[in-house]
């Protein structure tokens, strides 16, 4: 069996309705979705009505009842007394008994008698009061709520069963223990509230809501149209019938409770529930018994078609039990209450306490600070989150069940710092691609001249008489010119007309010389005119730095070529000249020099000489 109210994730689109009406903080926002949590869901069913988009739903029993019909066992339906408030479509009840028949119930009673069994328990605890005020126990949400949100008020609840297990203990003991039981009902919680129950005689074997017993109806083609008329199983019940509107459970022993003496609060609706119930709690506020519906009575409960008329369906289940009581021998029901008034109708009840801890304040100011609610008259409390103020959604927060997300101002707040941040993006993106473009444009303007430009050099290359060639640090031809690839043979020749250029080449594979331009590569220093054997010819080779330690260049020229040798014999004679002539005027110099000096002593001696014979000297 799997948890009884479940989220679709696909479909919330996380209005926080979901949120807003659950009273017992059973709904957190986490995952981009509304998650149930199962063990502090009470049931109730509220978000399975109220969300639009049809996102939660409640765990059906079709196929677990289809199941129990097809056995052979007998198996009897329980009808909740709403089911005339249900079936507004059917003229006669007596058709929906029959069309419930037709499914494959072996029985078909109704809940009324029942309540009228358990309404004389009620009866006694108001008459025979000692002080202690109960709460009714006939409604699932109520006791499953108290039970964990308000632990403390377990001991106030009725210790007597819903009308559903009473009525279940009535069919085991008039059809048999081994009976089947179904319960045809408007509420959703009863499918795990019957849980309790199993080992009791008033195990309940399956819970079908209405709109589940509409299904299984179409399932099977069974319309009024398809039927006879059918009378309810006995024993049969009176005032029971308007158990599913409030005043109804009382009523059905005669207890009118009027403003001045009464002494019950009878209520219902999620909001008046919720207020009775704390102010219960309060010391000497409210000194009253409470009979409590979560729902706007069963009329209303999760498990009707939706879109029903409250007031409608209020009043056929008012003409409905007047035309039953019309039809009850009196007599035979008093004898069938007698006989099952005995039957233990007891129930008791679990303090389960899953209240979350309540967060300090300043753990609070630093929620609504972070969320840019520091100031109150920040705190709108629009409930739009799903919390009716902003405080409460800070302690929801701490509690784990809501994200800032789930928040609308936070979440508007945000979104504008998001749209600012995107335009702020756009404009920059805007501007980039103005920069990409007049970019492109230059791009295109520049690879245009730098492919005229490489046409013009690899034209004026290709003029050159010498073979040109430049390379890249792995030594792949980046250019060569044509007299290069005449100079290197055929075998090159044969390579430049699949690739033009020889572009892509390694210098390796052509030429055995390539060391050279290793050498210049990584050492950065030009080698110039240096002659080196090539097949039957001599290359005189010099390489040059174009990039540094990246791309270098050759010029290499055959010697053995006419042209070649006619050029380096005259600029060879040249060098030999030039090379005789600066040792000429070397030797020039020197002799210069020389003879510079030799005069400069014979003047000195002379110059001496003369000296000496004016003085006398040497006569």
């Amino acid at each position: 069996m799997g948890q009884l109210i479940v989220s679709d994730k696909d479909k919330c689109n996380l209005s926080f309705t979901c949120v807003r009406v659950c009273p017992a903080k059973a709904i957190k926002i986490a995952d981009k979705h509304a998650q149930i949590i199962a063990d502090r869901c009470i049931g109730c069913g509220q978000c399975v009505t109220m969300c639009a988009q049809g996102a939660i739903n409640y765990r059906s029993d079709i196929e677990n009842v289809e199941d129990l019909v097809s056995t052979n066992s007998k198996v009897a339906a329980i009808c909740d007394p709403a089911i005339s408030g249900e079936f507004t479509d059917v003229a006669d009840y007596r058709k929906f008994v029959a069309m419930i028949r037709e499914v494959g119930f072996d029985i078909v009673t109704e809940m009324s008698f029942a309540v009228d069994l358990i309404a004389y328990k009620y009866k006694d605890l108001v008459e025979n009061f000692q002080g202690k005020h109960f709460i009714t126990t006939k409604c699932p949400p109520v006791t499953s709520y108290i039970e964990r949100q308000e632990p403390e008020l377990v001991d106030n609840l009725a210790p007597i069963v819903p009308p559903y297990i009473a009525m279940s203990k009535v069919i085991h003991k008039r059809y048999g223990e081994d009976v089947k039981v179904v319960y045809l009902t408007a509420c959703t919680a009863a499918k795990d509230e019957v849980k309790q129950f199993y080992h009791t005689d008033g195990h309940v074997d399956g819970v079908l809501t209405f709109v589940e017993l509409r299904k299984l109806f179409a399932k099977r083609s069974i319309t009024e149209n398809t039927v006879e008329f059918s009378e309810f199983d006995p024993p049969l019940g009176r005032k029971g019938g308007l158990f599913p509107i409030s005043h109804g459970l009382f009523q059905s022993v005669d207890i009118n409770q009027g403003l001045l003496e009464g002494d019950i609060l009878i209520t219902e609706g999620r909001t008046n529930f919720l207020q009775s119930i704390k102010e219960f709690k309060s010391e000497n506020q409210l000194s009253q018994h409470l009979d409590l519906f979560y729902c706007k009575g069963c009329i209303q409960g999760p498990g009707m078609s939706q879109g029903g008329k409250k007031f409608t369906r209020r009043s056929q289940v008012i003409k409905y039990v007047n035309k039953r009581m019309k039809a009850i021998d009196a007599y035979q029901w008093r004898l069938d209450i007698v006989e099952f008034k005995s039957l233990d109708l007891s129930r008791s009840f679990k303090a389960k306490n899953l209240r979350l801890p309540v967060p300090t304040k300043a753990e609070v100011d630093v929620v609504l600070a972070d969320m840019g609610k520091s100031k109150c008259e920040d705190q709108l409390g629009c409930g739009a989150c799903g919390y009716p103020s902003c405080e409460e959604f800070a302690v929801a927060h701490l509690q784990g069940l809501t994200d800032y997300e789930q928040c609308y101002t936070y979440s508007i707040k945000k979104l504008r710092s998001y749209v600012s941040k995107v335009n702020a993006s756009n404009e920059k993106y805007k501007k980039t691609q103005e920069a990409l473009v007049k970019s492109e444009e230059k791009a295109r303007v520049e690879e245009a001249l730098a492919i005229e430009a490489s046409k013009t050099t690899t034209a004026m290359l290709n003029k050159l008489r010498a073979g040109v060639v430049i390379v890249d640090k792995r030594l792949n031809v980046l250019e060569a010119n044509q007299r290069f690839i005449e100079m290197l043979g055929d075998d090159a020749r044969e390579i430049a007309e699949v690739v033009p250029g020889l572009k892509g080449a390694e210098l390796k594979s052509l030429v055995d010389f390539h060391k050279v331009f290793s050498t210049v590569l990584q050492s950065g220093q030009d080698v110039l005119d240096r002659d080196v054997d090539y097949a039957d010819s001599i290359f005189n080779v010099s390489v040059f730095t174009i990039k540094s330690n990246e791309v270098v260049g050759g010029i290499i020229r055959d010697l053995i070529t006419p042209e070649v040798r006619k050029e380096e014999v005259i600029k060879r004679a040249r060098d030999v000249i030039k090379e005789n002539l600066e040792t000429v005027q070397q030797i020039a110099f020197l002799l210069g020099e020389s003879a510079s000096k030799t005069e400069k002593t014979l003047n000195s001696i002379i110059e001496a000489q003369q000296l000496g014979e004016a003085n006398g000297i040497g006569k």
